[in-house]
């Protein structure tokens, strides 16, 4: 899943329904439908997908971290009512509860997972399904959900281990901006991570590593991007070298300059349900050093430094060679050949479509 820990305090750009004759259907399937949108914000790869809809349907959005469950319960009820579909970020109770009044009302439902939700990382106690009252509300959304939508392969993998119903599984990658997301001039010997400073981080997001890995390059700059959420920084600090610097929240324009300067992007993770900051950094032309963990080998492919899990010296190794490389255009190509943001658009349209005009 994205962990870029940047959040964008303006206005979402809400734009007006695309032309239906761009997407080359009648005017009674477009100009109608009505998305009830569920997810925890709007930022982010949320904002995304929400700008993605609001161009061709008519969508009313619910964020269910705002409100409590008594009002979140009666919201969604007046929602479903409302909508043709429900579109819920992740297999979560927010999602249960769509996905069944949908069932009930006889509306559709469509639930994007791949992230904790779905993922079983026992050895570093990580995963909604390792708990068993969720996992059985888990395995009620993606039984009963009209559609499925993976944003990897890694993360269609583990939802077909409980799926009987295969056919409505569709992967659908998480889209990056290349067009913003740009290299400018010349980089930097500087080394950079993006991901929020917790305990559980420090393993599943590999920051113990990667601070552990710079006393071995002591000339090069190490700089970890990401607010700090819990007292783990203290611990973090504790085994930093001289070279390592934590400059914690930083804004859009900030987190783009960073990505700009570093000829470096680590991500040396126990899993990535996709690795959006990764992603975004490539784009911006900096070599990813990383792990074969989830669904990272499915964006970096070859345009990147592999290292074990939990390595601090195999990692610098691999750094002081991104270093010498010059595979950061390789690493943008891959990004905007495979993951521009309009081939998401594109795949998100015509499966709202597909489901809105099958009856149940």
């Amino acid at each position: 899943m994205k962990d870029k820990m940047t959040k964008n305090k303006g206005k979402l750009e809400v734009m007006n329904k695309i032309k239906e004759d761009n997407l080359n259907l009648p005017s009674s399937i477009t100009s109608k439908k009505k998305v009830l949108f569920i997810s925890g914000d709007l930022l982010d790869f949320f904002g995304i997908d929400y700008n993605i809809l609001v161009k061709s349907f008519d969508v009313k959005s619910l964020l269910h971290r705002e409100m409590n469950i008594l009002n979140f319960l009666l919201n969604i009820f007046k929602g479903v009512l409302w909508a043709d579909v429900t579109f819920s970020w992740f297999a979560d109770y927010h999602a249960f509860w769509a996905v069944r009044l949908s069932k009930i009302f006889r509306k559709k439902s469509i639930v994007v997972v791949g992230g904790y939700d779905v993922v079983v990382v026992p050895e570093i106690g990580y995963g909604a399904l390792l708990n068993k009252k969720v996992a059985r509300r888990v395995r009620y959304i993606l039984e009963n959900a009209d559609r499925i939508l993976p944003f990897s392969k890694n993360s269609e993998k583990e939802v077909l281990k409980y799926l009987t119903q295969k056919e409505k599984v569709k992967v659908i990658y998480l889209g990056v901006d290349y067009h913003k997301f740009v290299s400018a001039g010349e980089k930097e010997n500087l080394v950079i991570t993006v991901g929020y400073v917790t305990h559980s981080n420090l393993k599943r997001k590999g920051l113990e590593t990667f601070v552990k890995s710079a006393k071995y390059l002591p000339d090069i700059e190490f700089v970890l991007i990401g607010p700090h959420i819990d007292d783990s920084i203290h611990y973090l600090k504790s085994i930093a070298t001289p070279n390592v610097k934590f400059v914690g929240f930083v804004s859009d324009d900030e987190l783009i300059k960073y990505y700009q300067r570093a000829k470096v992007y680590v991500q040396v993770s126990a899993h990535e349900g996709f690795g959006v900051a990764m992603a975004e950094a490539m784009s911006c032309e900096c070599v990813p050093v990383v792990t074969d963990k989830g669904a990272i080998p499915e964006v970096v492919g070859d345009a990147g430094f592999y290292v074990p899990y939990g390595d601090p010296k195999a990692t610098a190794e691999a750094i002081k060679e991104a270093l010498k490389s010059d595979k950061g255009k390789e690493a943008r190509e891959r990004i905007k050949n495979m993951f521009p943001i309009e081939k998401r658009e594109d795949e998100l349209l015509k499966v709202i479509l597909e489901v809105c005009s099958n009856e149940r």
